[in-house]
């Protein structure tokens, strides 16, 4: 059996060397290196070396070392897996006993007494047991390597990754010990670093590391989650599910366990993570600024967009964070996760509250007196909608109206409200009830100057005096979204839930399209639109291409590691009630107007026709709770002149509207 081989099974069995064998082995090391110190001090004459006496200085040193290796703890580490700081450690040991030896030289020549150690001897020491605690702690660490992959196959793999040590993570992966690894370049677009090396490991670009790839057959190409360039990301993805090549995300340096890999934590690259445009990036020092020392409501608090509303809130200095939603269970995971970040419970108020009652929500505002509101409460699933039209309506349309009331009432800065793509042109239910939502607080922006609050927190209409100088001056603001990635009502988790499942995975029409985008990029949205809206915007965001639905599926599949069609069967169920192959951002009739970013464009919504309004929505609202679902999508049907039912059981209510 060859020394390796012996290595090996010496591994297998003691997971890790006692720290006192360690020890004692340091202090054996630091004493042959004083020995060693003097025999080439005196031209390796050993009859010189026992005449000198040497007995004394070993002593001496091997007591220093005593102390310093327990100063400097360089026993803990794991020896096999050592690195440059368990060596810098060593050194420092081996330095700290050679400076107390060289500061008694100094002693002894200031009092004329003979040299302990002579200062050649110290010198040759220093380097000599530096040398050999190090090299001891290297040499092992390569046996265990070799050892290693000569019981088990290592698969060849690629790292891209720019925002954490290139090394460090070399280094993390082929230590992986129930899976062996060998990384044989990083890949980088940089031109100053195309064709350099890290630690004997070359940097490729990605058109090279594609052949790299192809000619070592390589299985695995590491991704680090924290890495920005999603354009990038999306150009390795798509090149390794062509070529069956698995994607691996590494977590961040700061979330592994006990500063060390484990193949456990490497998952599969998730679809958030790769949108086929560069994530957007909002400035946020004037969101901070504005928001700092504010009292800020959410409602909806503990649905997708909502919390990730609050933990990017809990990050600047608010003065009260007021969490309000009616999901017991939502609410008290999303006090945990503040918790868990350190945010104070004095920073924020939960408070388990129903949006469509006007006493509940009227007490919280009396309470809390909120200054900015960010309204995300609603039913937004499609197919149960159409459904329940008349919970819709309770939810969507009443629930808003009370809030938005109440915004006025309790002298409210801003009020931003969370619509969505789908009360364009509205096919369901849902959308018309958001699209309903999105002509109230505009119409109640634009005659806010005329209504004046009574003692019990109802609007009549004043004598269109100015109420500036009181209440009634809310700038109401509306932004639009897609798709959310990850949301709650995302088709995401539900594919994820089929794949890990094993199948099928459910797909309505292989021609239906959706915009798509990440939650933390929705609440930037959000947040910017409610410090840079003047009132009765709504803001709409260019999303890019919108993205095929079978596509998104073919791709999860993918990376999961299976193959569609065979691994993992796809089915198409038919379109859902009131569902639509093509989601719309603009109504035809909107305009569209650029503001100072980008990527955030104003709609102009033109509500001529709906004066009434007001009179409309209250009689939409109390059909809703006599809860007659057909009357009242036949008046949701009135007030939302565009709203076509597709798919659906009110699809005769259109049929009643076509010129005979």
């Amino acid at each position: 059996m060859s020394l390796i081989d012996r290595f090996y099974r010496f591994v297998k069995t003691k997971s890790t060397v006692p720290r006192w064998i360690i020890f004692i082995l340091d202090l054996c090391l630091c004493d042959v290196a004083l020995y060693l110190a003097y025999l080439l001090r005196f031209n390796m004459d050993f009859d010189a070396v026992t005449n000198y006496g040497v007995m004394l200085p070993i002593l001496f040193v091997t007591g220093l070392n005593i102390g310093f290796f327990g100063i400097f703890r360089t026993y803990e580490g794991i020896i096999r897996l050592s690195g440059i700081q368990e060596g810098v450690r060593c050194v420092s040991a081996v330095f700290s006993s050679a400076f107390v030896l060289l500061a008694s030289i100094a002693s002894s020549a200031i009092f004329k007494l003979p040299y302990l150690v002579p200062i050649s001897v110290l010198i040759i020491y220093f380097f000599t047991a530096s040398f050999l605690i190090f090299s001891y702690r290297m040499w092992v660490k390569i046996l265990y390597k070799k050892s290693l992959n000569r019981k088990v196959v290592s698969d060849d793999v690629l790292i891209f990754g720019k925002t954490i040590n290139r090394v460090f993570l070399k280094n993390a992966i082929e230590s992986i010990e129930s899976r062996r690894y060998r990384v044989i370049g990083f890949i980088d677009d940089n031109k100053n670093l195309k064709g350099k090396s890290i630690d004997d490991i070359k940097i490729y670009s990605f058109e090279h590391a594609k052949a790299i790839a192809l000619a070592y057959r390589v299985k695995f190409i590491f991704m680090a989650e924290d890495d920005p360039d999603v354009e990038m990301k999306n150009k390795i993805v798509d090149y390794c599910l062509t070529k069956d090549i698995r994607l691996k995300a590494i977590p961040a340096v700061q979330n592994w366990v006990d500063g060390q890999l484990r193949v456990r934590q490497l998952k599969d690259l998730k679809i958030e993570d790769l949108l086929n445009r560069p994530s957007i990036e909002l400035a946020p020092e004037h969101v901070r600024e504005y928001l700092t020392g504010k009292r800020i409501l959410i409602t909806g608090a503990a649905g997708s967009i909502g919390s990730e509303i609050v933990k990017q809130l809990a990050s600047i200095k608010v003065e009260l964070l007021i969490l309000c939603d009616n999901r017991e269970t939502g609410l008290y995971e999303l006090q945990y996760q503040l918790q868990q970040i350190a945010v104070k419970k004095d920073v924020f108020a939960v408070c388990i509250s129903d949006v469509r009652s006007h006493n509940i929500m009227e007490n919280l505002f009396e309470t809390y007196r909120p200054q900015i509101v960010f309204h995300a409460a609603a039913y937004k699933h499609v197919p149960l909608m159409e459904t329940h039209a008349s919970e819709a309506v309770k939810n969507n349309v009443l629930g808003t109206k009370i809030v938005a009331d109440l915004s006025v009432a309790y002298g409210v800065e801003r009020f931003v409200f969370i619509s969505t793509d789908k009360a364009i042109n509205p096919t369901n239910v849902m959308g018309a009830s958001k699209r309903i939502a999105e002509m109230y607080v505009g119409e109640l922006q634009t005659t806010q100057q005329l209504i004046q609050k009574n003692p019990i927190g109802n609007f009549i209409a004043g004598d269109g005096q100015d109420i500036h100088s009181r209440k009634g001056n809310t700038k109401f603001i509306t932004t639009r979204f897609g798709n959310v990635l990850g949301s709650n009502g995302s088709v995401i988790p539900l594919f994820q839930r089929q794949i890990d499942k094993g199948g099928p995975v459910t797909v309505t029409h292989g021609e239906v399209m959706r915009y798509f985008m990440t939650i933390p990029e929705a609440c930037s949205l959000v947040l910017e639109a409610g410090t840079m809206g003047r009132g009765g915007e709504i803001f709409v965001f260019d999303m890019g291409e919108p993205v095929k639905i079978i596509d998104l599926a073919y791709k999860m599949i993918k990376l999961a590691g299976l193959i569609p069609g065979k691994d993992i069967r796809i089915e198409f169920t038919g379109l859902r009630p009131g569902e639509k192959l093509y989601e719309e951002l603009l109504n035809k009739n909107e305009e569209v107007i650029p503001t100072h970013h980008k990527k955030i464009m104003i709609s102009k919504v033109n509500n001529q026709g709906v004066k009434t309004i007001f009179d409309s929505i209250d009689s939409l609202i109390q059909l809703a709770k006599r809860n007659k679902d057909m009357l009242v999508v036949k008046q949701m049907k009135a007030i939302v002149t565009e709203y076509k039912s597709k798919n659906s059981a009110y699809e005769k209510l259109d049929v009643y509207d076509l010129p005979h």
